[in-house]
C-alpha cells in the first residue's frame, strides 16, 4: 500500500509539472463581461435638461454645466480630457452620443418639500420629456431622498403619453453621507481609512456629484431602458461605470482610488481636463473592446 501511494504521489507531481501554468495565472483577474440585451441605446444628439431642486450657488451650477459640456466639447482640452473619457461610450454598438445642455429649471422653493420619495423623481423628470432627451434632477445638500446613502443617485425611464424618456437623479451628499457618496474627497465610512483627497473644484459635495453624474450619464446612454448593456439582474445591474466602482487610476484597490494627477497650486487630485479650465475626477468605464475597466491615467 505504501509503495502504491508513493507511485500515485509521484505520478501526480509529474502530471502537475507537465501542466503549463503559473501561480499568477491561477489568480489572474478574469475579464468582466457586460452582456448586450438587444435593447435600444441612446445615440446621436442627446439633450440634457437640468432640474435644480433646492438652492445651488451660481458657481455650483456652472461646475456641473461645464462638466456636461466637457463631455462632447468640440474644443480639444488638455489631455487627459473628459471628452476622451466619454468617447468610450462610442464602443457600445458603435456610434456617438453627443450631449448638449438644454433647458434648466430652478426649483429653489422646494415645491415637493425637503424629503422626496421615489415617485417624486419621475414626476419631476416629466417636466421635460421627449425622444433623445435626458432629464437630470439635482437635489441640494438639504434635500433628503429615499435611499440616498445606499445609491447616491439613480437613473430610470418614464413615459408621458407615447413618448418614453430617461431621467437621472443625483444628490449633493455634503451634509448627509459624504463617506459613501463623496469618496475619495471625504473619509470613507467603511474600509481602509486613507486620507481624503482635495476636490478639484474646491467643493466636496459638488465634486462628489460629478462622479455620480458621470457614472449615471454613461449608464443611461448604454442601458437606458434596462435592456442595453449590463451584467446581473435587470433590477440591480452592473453597468458601464457602476461595474468599475472605486477605480479612478492605475493601481487602484479598495480604499485607494489609484494613481492620479495633482494640481501643483491647490494639491487637488484629478484625472480629466474640461472646458473653461475645469478639472474633474472621473471613474473608470468598462471598455467593450478589452472587457476591462478603463482609466484615464
Amino acid at each position: 500500500m505504501a509503495a502504491s501511494a508513493s507511485i500515485y504521489y509521484f505520478l501526480t507531481l509529474l502530471l502537475l509539472c507537465a501542466i503549463p501554468f503559473t501561480f499568477s495565472e491561477l489568480v489572474k483577474e478574469q475579464p468582466l463581461v457586460l452582456k448586450y440585451h438587444n435593447g435600444p441605446l441612446l445615440k446621436g444628439k442627446i439633450t440634457v435638461n437640468l432640474i435644480w431642486y433646492g438652492k445651488f450657488s451660481p458657481t455650483q451650477r456652472s461646475i456641473i454645466v461645464d462638466f456636461i459640456n466637457s463631455l462632447s466639447s468640440a474644443v480639444k482640452p488638455k489631455i487627459p480630457s473628459a471628452s476622451f473619457w466619454w468617447k468610450t461610450t462610442e464602443k457600445y454598438k458603435s456610434g456617438s452620443s453627443t450631449l448638449v445642455v438644454g433647458k434648466q429649471i430652478l426649483l429653489e422653493n422646494y415645491p415637493l418639500g425637503k424629503t422626496l420619495k421615489n415617485p417624486h423623481l419621475p414626476a419631476l423628470a416629466g417636466k421635460f420629456n421627449g425622444v433623445g432627451t435626458v432629464s437630470v434632477i439635482l437635489t441640494a445638500k438639504d434635500v433628503a431622498v429615499d435611499g440616498f446613502c445606499m445609491r447616491c443617485g439613480t437613473h430610470g425611464s418614464n413615459r408621458v403619453g407615447r413618448v418614453r424618456g430617461t431621467f437621472i437623479w443625483v444628490g449633493n451628499s455634503e451634509t448627509q453621507c459624504p463617506g459613501q457618496c463623496a469618496w475619495p474627497f471625504h473619509q470613507p465610512i467603511y474600509g481602509p481609512q486613507t486620507p481624503p483627497l482635495v476636490a478639484p473644484n474646491g467643493d466636496v459635495g459638488i465634486d462628489g456629484m460629478i462622479i455620480t453624474l458621470a457614472t449615471l450619464l454613461a449608464n443611461t446612454v448604454t442601458n437606458p431602458f434596462n435592456n442595453g448593456y449590463f451584467q446581473g439582474p435587470a433590477d440591480a445591474p452592473l453597468e458601464a461605470v457602476s461595474a468599475c466602482t472605486g477605480i479612478f487610476g492605475t493601481g487602484s484597490y479598495p480604499g485607494y482610488p489609484g494613481k492620479l494627477l495633482v494640481e501643483k497650486s491647490t494639491r487637488a487630485s484629478y484625472n480629466a481636463n474640461g472646458v473653461n479650465g475645469r478639472k474633474y475626477l472621473l471613474p473608470a468605464m468598462w471598455d467593450p473592446q478589452t472587457s476591462r475597466c478603463k482609466t484615464l491615467v
